[in-house]
């Protein structure tokens, strides 16, 4: 998989709808992180396409989770039915999902914590799920990057040592189970019946804590006009903040904010400004710069 212009993800697009029988015409581009995710005008279907190899080897394990959850009568993004899922273009494996219909609401942090207390609850799916390692994928895409520093990289390289060997001695206290693994605000979608959970990527098995970990994380690193994070707390019943392990677990949600685009930086330029800003802050350890989010 190669992605040396930024238009490739058209590219795919194109050929992938193209298998299926669906019409790419004027796809509107609704975000390009990790995922180039696109809307289609012709039909209510949403294409998501991973940006790079390291995000691809997720998909499969991204359908498993879709299909779990449907099962579930979860509220979650749903897969098109009677597609192949993933469909391999060339090495990408795009997924198709049915659009959400839009709605007035927005989802708080109580409608999470409420999401996040039913999705721990729900009986295991009956494939094994991976083993939340999330050190692995991490020091993957520092080891695969070509854009920092020799002394940039080995900053990463150490880091990413030093918070293994904290994680090695934390102890938990909830229940382990399938947990989301990305479970911020941004992954629960508004729809007329009410939030719905979306991006499995992280999906596995491990630590209910890291569930409740990147809202509190946001509350100390982005500029939020709600505090999520009290809300979250209330409907959960459990305050991450007040757990003596919690700094270990903000050290890897901030790796992994710095790491996420590393991958794509290259092809996506407009992630640059904010990716430098969120590096130098972390390196430094200057724990009170605001971020804002990639857009």
């Amino acid at each position: 998989m190669t992605h040396e212009q930024p238009g490739w993800p058209l590219s795919v697009l194109a050929q992938a709808c193209a298998q299926v029988g669906l019409d790419p015409t004027a796809a509107r581009l609704i975000k390009f992180t990790n995922n180039a995710v696109f809307d289609l005008v012709s039909s209510p279907v949403v294409v998501r396409i991973p940006g790079s190899p390291g995000v691809a080897a997720r998909a499969d394990k991204v359908v498993t989770i879709a299909e779990w959850l449907a099962a579930n009568n979860m509220p979650s993004v749903r897969l098109v039915e009677g597609l192949p899922q993933p469909l391999d273009i060339n090495g990408h494996k795009v997924t198709f999902w049915q659009r959400v219909p839009s709605a007035e609401m927005t989802p708080t942090g109580r409608d999470l914590g409420h999401t996040l207390r039913r999705f721990h609850s729900l009986p295991p799916p009956s494939a094994n799920l991976p083993a939340w390692q999330p050190m692995n994928s991490i020091r993957s895409r520092v080891e695969a990057e070509d854009v920092l520093t020799p002394s940039d990289h080995a900053f990463l390289e150490a880091k990413c040592d030093e918070i293994q060997t904290a994680l090695d001695t934390v102890a938990y206290f909830l229940e382990p189970g399938p947990i989301h693994g990305d479970a911020f605000m941004g992954n629960l979608i508004p729809s007329p019946n009410g939030p719905i959970l979306c991006d499995f990527d992280s999906a596995s098995h491990g630590p209910r804590e890291w569930d409740l970990t990147p809202v509190a994380v946001g509350k100390l690193r982005f500029s939020y006009s709600t505090d999520a994070q009290a809300e979250l707390a209330s409907a959960y019943g459990t305050d991450i903040l007040t757990w003596p392990h919690f700094a270990t677990l903000r050290q890897l949600r901030e790796l992994q904010l710095v790491t996420s685009v590393l991958p794509v930086i290259r092809s996506n330029p407009k992630l640059q400004a904010q990716w430098t800003h969120r590096f130098k802050s972390f390196r430094d350890g200057d724990l009170t710069a605001t971020w804002t989010t990639y857009t």
